[in-house]
């Protein structure tokens, strides 16, 4: 019985690296190398030199390129601890992974909204692209190729992420010869130089578990990228060598040294050696020791570059004096210069973006760099977007979807060179303004200016004179609704005609829950009346007053006195301030 599962489906989906859907807009194909295999690649470069000592067999070959790559990563990762190169390697990736203007490095296209947010889900919550894009980037760069393992689960889709080394990565392919696309990868741990790669440690993986970033810059590296510091390599040898030639020559020749003139004055020539000898060793501050005696031995005490010269005068010479001898003057900086130059000439990075402005004249001349530099990045992202896009697949795939769904949707990242985009908008603006002053002279056809300025062919042609006329039925429907309130779109003769006033009253009646039926309004609810929810009397004083043994009325009286005689039983006296009364 065939095997059905979801890790079958994606090896035979990925065994040919194209990827054909049908769409509502025709055939869409996705290649996820991007690239074409050729037969030119590192290992033809390289074996050249090497096939005398490792002969023909195959072990023996890709042995001997697998150290050419080794050796080609150990130079890359030396070369990162040079300041400038690992300051162009930030950049790179900064670059590259650069936030739009919501904040977002990834931008996701897709007309289902399902899909999108399947999307987001993968890239922003699992893959944490806004985190874990910025070093895959540097590492791209540096070594050209990147390598990204895809943990899956049947129904999820992918569910974690690893990056391997590619130290210990190899891509192969051309090993079936019933299909010459199919491509795997091999997993190695390097153990040692001198003995290899252990075979027992290897691991296969098939293409939809690997992303496999690379940098196809020559055909020579291929099945591999080609790092974008490679171009600098030998330069940045050269100068490593030229700057320890210029630290020896300025440690070893910089020092000053005196020559003392000694007035020898009638001493007989044959004892003037004597005489300087004396001097010498009455001056000499550090004589040499012998280590067996424990002695001077002031034989082979061989004058160093730090110390001084003593020479006799007389005649018209005679007195003595001291005079300084300068060191030897030697200028390697303009050398310096010049490697460093070539170097980031072939980091492709302006001088400026490293912290060198003196070569900056003027805007124009730094807004030249930086849009030749975003072509460059541009570039980059391209790769970048093509593994990102087969990643997206492999998830889409492993939860099932596999119509025209798999191929419709698009991803973008940000070009950071915003005066790259304004160039683009400022040739559109001159390209239209050019055609509207054509159009009012009317002396060339519409047609001529599509193909001329604009660059679009016939089909492309129709097609926009197609979406120029939706757009302008679009225009006026919306025109009609504002100022007559219907709606041009309804087919004529229905009953039901658009009004923007009736649609609000009805959206009015709907919330308050109340159909008006017409006739006289209703009157308001009056206090106190037989229309109140609680009658007459709400509060029931009426019903109080009703009652017997209820407060009667009394007339007004004029003292406390008359109040107390109509008292009964009332046998006490009113105390007053008058104490004449009783």
């Amino acid at each position: 019985m065939a095997d059905k599962s979801i890790f079958s489906r994606l090896q035979k989906l990925f065994s040919t690296n194209t990827i054909v859907r049908k769409t509502e807009q025709g055939v869409k194909v996705i290649d996820t190398d991007e690239y074409q295999n050729m037969t030119t690649n590192l290992v033809d470069r390289f074996m050249k030199l090497k096939v005398t000592n490792y002969g023909t067999g195959h072990i023996e070959s890709s042995l001997a390129y697998q150290q050419v790559r080794i050796d080609l990563f150990r130079d890359y990762d030396s070369m990162d601890t040079d300041p400038i190169i690992s300051a162009a390697l930030n950049v790179y990736a900064d670059e590259c992974t650069a936030r739009n203007e919501f904040g977002n490095v990834l931008k996701i296209h897709h007309e289902d909204e399902h899909i999108k947010q399947v999307l987001e889900n993968l890239f922003y919550d699992i893959i944490n692209v806004e985190f874990n894009l910025w070093p895959w980037v540097r590492n791209l760069v540096k070594y050209g190729d990147f390598y990204l393992q895809l943990e899956m689960a049947e129904e999820l889709g992918i569910v974690n992420v690893n990056p391997l080394s590619v130290y210990e990565m190899s891509r192969v392919e051309g090993f079936d010869p019933n299909n010459p696309q199919r491509v795997k990868f091999v997993y190695a741990p390097y153990q040692n130089p001198n003995s290899g790669y252990s075979a027992n440690n290897k691991k296969e993986y098939e293409n939809y578990e690997i992303a496999h970033f690379r940098l196809n810059g020559d055909a020579n590296f291929l099945p591999y990228g080609k790092a974008m510091i490679e171009g600098g390599r030998r330069v940045w040898k050269q100068l490593q060598l030229m700057e320890d030639a210029m630290l020896i020559h300025r440690v070893m020749r910089a020092p000053e040294k005196r020559i003392f003139k000694v007035d020898v004055g009638n001493i007989p020539p044959n004892e003037v050696d004597n005489y300087m000898q004396k001097i010498i060793n009455a001056s000499k501050k550090v004589p040499f020791v012998d280590e067996r005696t424990g002695e001077y031995n002031l034989k082979y005490n061989i004058q160093n570059l730090i110390e001084d010269y003593y020479m006799p005068v007389r005649g018209s010479d005679n007195g003595t004096s001291i005079d300084t001898l300068k060191g030897l003057e030697y200028n390697m900086i303009d050398d310096i210069n010049y490697l460093k130059n070539k170097l980031m000439a072939a980091l492709q990075i302006p001088k400026a973006y490293l912290g060198y402005e003196e070569d900056t004249n003027g805007k124009a001349t730094l807004a030249g760099m930086d849009v030749r530099f975003a072509k460059t990045i541009e570039r980059i992202q391209r790769v970048i977007v093509s593994e990102l896009t087969k990643i997206a697949i492999v998830h889409l795939y492993a939860q099932g979807i596999d119509d025209d769904r798999l191929t419709s949707f698009s991803l973008e990242l940000t070009i950071p060179s915003k005066i790259y985009e304004q160039e683009k908008v400022e040739l559109y603006t001159s390209k239209i303004g050019l055609i509207q002053q054509m159009q009012s002279t009317k002396m060339v056809s519409k047609e001529w200016m599509y193909e001329t300025i604009l660059n679009m062919a016939k089909d492309e042609q129709e097609k926009m004179a197609l979406q120029v006329l939706e757009d302008t039925k679009q225009m006026f429907r919306l025109q009609s609704i504002e100022t007559q309130g219907m709606d041009p779109a309804k087919p004529s003769g229905v009953d039901d005609t658009t009004n923007v006033e009736n649609e609000i009253e009805s959206i009015n009646s709907q919330l308050s829950n109340e159909v008006d039926l017409g006739g006289r309004p209703k009157d308001a609810i009056r206090y106190g009346k037989d229309d109140h929810p609680e009658g007459r009397d709400p509060l029931g004083i009426k019903t109080l007053k009703s009652k017997e043994g209820s407060v009667k009325k009394y007339k007004p009286r004029d003292s406390y006195f008359e109040i107390f005689k109509d008292m009964k039983g009332n046998k006490k006296t009113i105390l007053t301030e008058d104490l004449t009364k009783e």
